[in-house]
């Protein structure tokens, strides 16, 4: 599948219906039994990019964005970046860079100008699509990016779009993406230089269908967006637009604002960093029942502790659902179901709190020692894996591609282990073992 699937796939269920919403933004409330909501197009300037996106709407932007990319020399197959907070245009620009048959490579707008030229040059961009807050650190990096022959600023799209009827060209071979991942992972002795992660339109694919698999999905979603969509947090957004469901972007996150805009636009799906959903349940602005219309509460990227997990449950309800994964077999390896979190008769399964979760289906997880041979239940090892979830590979390194993909399976760095029933526990990371022997064997 090719990014863009995924728009169409919710343009052909709702094409009136919000796609891309700016999270508290005049006029964008839910009401039940509401029609269509006023739609805001691309227009010049940060100001008219407030407000609502129908899916026809994106779509529109999409093939502007298609046919702008085309008469700019990006060919199908050329790198292209985003930099930008979250902005509905800017992620409506992902789907465009799709269209064109080019390849989307997300950058993270908390890197610094350093950081930004190393991924940059890595990449091969030939295009970058950035906000206007972030030109001082375009001017800084942009001589010593020869490559880099197209900029487009956000807040001046306007004047660079093509027209907006239907048009997309065929793509160089299935790779959509590529994301920065540190080499730190591979080689615990490295100063942790980037790595181009190569994810595929099978990859996506498959994440969206074991994420609708795994985890509650009634009626259509509303997801909001807490973190920048161009970077990791846009993952959650395929699954929801294959329902042809509404994604609300929080322009900045904050969590004292979280309950009250999940309660304005009836958000039935969420990400939080494990911290996060923590300072959450201590906000003082945490009224009850102030989650209520929740499916589903996901967490991840680092351990969450049993005790707030328990109070989590209690506060929030029976909504939380965790996410394990990486870059490189993105986000879902993984999953502890809100159900997951409940013996059979009810009872929270606190014995389960500190795992994350059963292998999703399609997934194989093992653990495997230092030789290459696959440990049985409770013995720890690195947690291993098979399935459509593995990237294509790190772009252009062959040789660290290998190195990961020995004995046959992708190696996460993680150390962990699998009980009798199935349920993953990490423990560690490779790094941080190898340190630890490294240190020992000094002294």
């Amino acid at each position: 599948m090719r990014l863009t699937e995924f728009l169409d796939k919710g343009a052909s269920l709702h094409p009136d219906a919000p796609c891309l919403t700016v999270a508290g933004a005049p006029g964008t409330e839910a009401s039940a039994g509401a029609g269509p909501r006023t739609p805001a197009r691309a227009g010049t300037d940060a100001s008219t990019r407030a407000g609502t996106r129908t899916y026809a709407d994106v779509q529109r932007l999409s093939w502007a964005v298609a046919r702008a990319l085309d008469r700019s020399g990006i060919l199908p197959g050329d790198k292209v970046a985003v930099l930008s907070g979250n902005d509905p245009v800017a992620f409506g620009c992902v789907f465009g860079i799709a269209r064109a048959g080019a390849v989307w490579c997300p950058v993270d707008p908390r890197n610094g100008a350093a950081e930004d030229q190393e991924l940059l040059d890595l990449f091969d961009c030939s295009c970058l699509i950035y906000a206007r807050s972030f030109a001082p650190l375009v001017e800084k990096i942009i001589s010593r990016l020869p490559k880099l022959h197209t900029l487009v600023c956000l807040d001046e799209i306007g004047a660079w779009l093509g027209g907006d009827s239907p048009w997309q060209a065929d793509p160089a071979d299935d790779v959509v993406m590529i994301a920065s991942a540190a080499a730190a992972r591979e080689n615990p002795g490295s100063a942790g230089n980037p790595r181009g992660v190569m994810l595929t339109g099978r990859n996506i694919e498959a994440m969206t269908a074991l994420t609708l698999m795994s985890y509650p999905f009634t009626g259509r979603p509303v997801l909001l967006a807490f973190a920048p969509l161009t970077h990791a947090a846009g993952f959650l957004c395929f699954p929801v637009m294959a329902l042809g469901g509404e994604i609300v972007i929080m322009p900045s996150p904050d969590l004292g604002e979280f309950p009250r805009l999940v309660g304005q636009h009836r958000v039935t799906h969420a990400f939080l960093p494990s911290a996060g959903i923590c300072a959450l349940l201590d906000h003082p602005g945490l009224p009850s029942g102030a989650l209520g219309s929740l499916q589903c509460l996901w967490y991840g990227s680092t351990p969450m502790p049993a005790s707030c997990l328990a109070q989590a449950i209690t506060e929030i309800g029976p909504v939380m659902g965790q996410l394990f994964g990486q870059f490189e077999a993105p986000m879902v390896i993984s999953a502890l179901s809100p159900r997951d979190h409940f013996r059979p008769d009810g009872a929270p399964a606190v014995e389960r709190f500190t795992s994350v979760g059963k292998p999703t289906p399609l997934t194989t997880v093992a653990i495997m020692d230092d030789g290459g041979g696959l440990l049985s239940p409770g013995e720890r090892g690195e947690v291993v894996i098979r399935g459509p979830l593995v990237m294509a590979g790190y772009y252009k390194d062959p040789l660290a591609t290998a190195e990961v993909s020995r004995h046959g399976w992708h190696h996460t760095g993680d150390i962990g282990y699998l009980d009798d029933n199935g349920y993953l526990y990490i423990t560690g990371r490779m790094r941080d073992v190898t340190c630890v022997r490294h240190a020992v064997a000094a002294t």
